[in-house]
């Protein structure tokens, strides 16, 4: 061979270690689960749907696929939660760290608005989220049910929690914190109807924008209703 000849080129490949190769087919498989697991369960139910057809909708040969990735169904839910939560939890950060560093003192309509459209962005098409977490309060009796899961909501929303209890203080601390857990609630079923709502092509009474908008009124003016007479909280 010539002193002149050119020394030939290493063939490209994935230099990657196998283990790395293995963790990033891992979490592709994980995140189809996932999006096969959300669906189901707002279809069906959390507890209706069995574990093996989570696996057969997401295209998993192996029956036990989903035990394998996930242990078992609280872990799925988890999951779930915690990847569409932090899709909302971004948008919400941004928004309460501008009511905190605004020049303007934040009103209960900013509190409930921060709150009520990071979930809505979930109305989209094949995406099933705001079902299933309608469904999953509903089990568990509201958003405290969801600490007996060890799921927790996120910073932006305790930060949230408590701008409110310095903005209303005409009321007790016990009361406003049931309401603002109900006014959350309350905003997960109704963005959820009106995705169903549009998903079934119903009739809806106003563009979704507007929709969105009388929602967060109607828990503003709910937050600081008079209490009732016969509440004894009253006293």
């Amino acid at each position: 061979m010539s002193r002149n000849a050119p020394e030939p080129r290493p063939i490209q490949s994935d230099r990657r270690p196998p283990t790395e190769r293995n963790n990033v087919r891992g979490e592709a498989t994980r995140q189809v689960i996932i999006a096969a697991a959300e669906r189901l369960f707002a279809e069906r139910g959390i507890s209706a749907v069995p574990l093996r057809d989570i696996g057969i909708a997401a295209g998993q040969r192996n029956h036990a696929a989903v035990q394998y990735h996930f242990g078992d169904r609280d872990e799925l839910v988890k999951a779930i939660m915690e990847s569409r939560g932090a899709e909302s939890e971004a948008h919400r950060a941004q928004v309460v760290t501008s009511l905190m560093m605004g020049n303007r003192t934040p009103t209960i309509s900013d509190v409930v608005d921060a709150f009520v459209r990071p979930l809505a962005i979930h109305i989209k098409p094949n995406n099933h989220y705001l079902a299933f977490l309608s469904l999953l309060i509903t089990g568990q009796g509201g958003y405290e049910g969801l600490d007996n899961r060890d799921i927790h909501a996120g910073a932006s929303v305790l930060t949230l929690g408590t701008l409110l209890g310095r903005l209303v203080t005409e009321l007790p601390p016990a009361v406003l914190d049931e309401r603002w857990s109900l006014a959350r609630t309350s905003a997960v079923h109704a963005l959820a109807r009106y995705q169903s709502a549009q998903q079934k092509r119903e009739h809806l009474p106003a563009k979704i924008e507007v929709l969105i908008d009388d929602l967060v009124a109607f828990l503003s003016a709910g937050l600081i209703a008079p209490l009732a007479s016969t509440d004894p909280r009253a006293r």
